[in-house]
């Protein structure tokens, strides 16, 4: 479990950002695999969700995670009444509530945790290249802020992801974002021909516009196997059929 200093400095919560070591699962779901999306053995990934939450001392009951959909939707779940059991389709989780455990699966995208020291308010992010295109980070601190909390309280880490040097990406990826922003192509570095794009870099500068200046970024290649994450371009670039999740979680005390 990989945890970010700033958000270390809170006793109000725990959290954590997961690899792929210290699990049940086999074979290319070696061995943390949390994805109940992927074709791994169910009650593996299940045990695996367990050991992720009892890292932070909770009941894999108390685990609320999302049907992710590469969107900007998010989910409030509120402080009082019963939690929604039926399948959530967003890309983000918000609560004040304590003692639930809020998380988000990647596979290379970012994940995002934040915390409000004053509003005692959690938010857990996926952002793929498409959710942060269509603003999943805006619209998570634009509800944060109509809920009263103030950019000058808010704590972001930023998870494991991809790489720059590992991302390569097409001309036509390249020329969407420019036609979002020309101040993007910050966002792009070309070497030998080749274009690669930076997605935590992306994602960082979304929170400092937003006002967001303490914010942490974990900078660990999913992309690298001697990182030991799960990574969908690493599968892909290998010819598996399939790839696990890592998890990334918070909760309030």
């Amino acid at each position: 479990m990989i945890k970010s200093e700033k958000l270390s400095k809170f006793k109000q919560i725990r959290h954590g950002f997961f690899n792929r070591k210290g699990g049940k699962s086999k074979g290319i779901y070696e061995s943390l695999n949390c994805g109940k999306g992927s074709l791994d053995n169910k009650n593996n990934v299940n045990k695996n969700l367990r050991i992720a939450c009892n890292k932070i001392a909770r009941s894999y009951k108390k685990l609320i995670l999302l049907h992710q959909v590469h969107s900007n939707k998010f989910y409030y779940l509120k402080e009082t009444g019963p939690i929604n059991k039926k399948k959530i389709v967003a890309d983000a989780l918000i609560t004040k509530r304590k003692k639930i455990i809020i998380g988000v699966l990647t596979a290379d995208c970012v994940p995002v945790l934040i915390f409000d020291e004053k509003k005692k308010i959690v938010s857990a992010i996926h952002a793929g290249w498409k959710g942060a295109y269509k603003g999943i980070v805006k619209k998570v601190l634009q509800f944060l802020f109509k809920e009263g909390s103030e950019s000058k309280n808010l704590t972001a880490a930023i998870g494991p992801c991809i790489s720059q040097k590992s991302y390569e990406i097409k001309k036509d990826f390249k020329s969407k974002f420019l036609k979002q922003g020309k101040k993007n192509v910050i966002f792009f570095k070309k070497i030998k021909n080749k274009t690669y794009f930076s997605l935590n870099k992306y994602v960082y500068y979304q929170l400092k516009s937003l006002g967001v200046k303490k914010i942490d970024i974990i900078d660990r290649d999913t992309y690298n196997p001697n990182n030991n994450f799960f990574s969908a371009r690493r599968s892909i670039h290998r010819g598996e059929n399939d790839y696990g999740r890592n998890i990334s979680i918070i909760m309030i005390n």
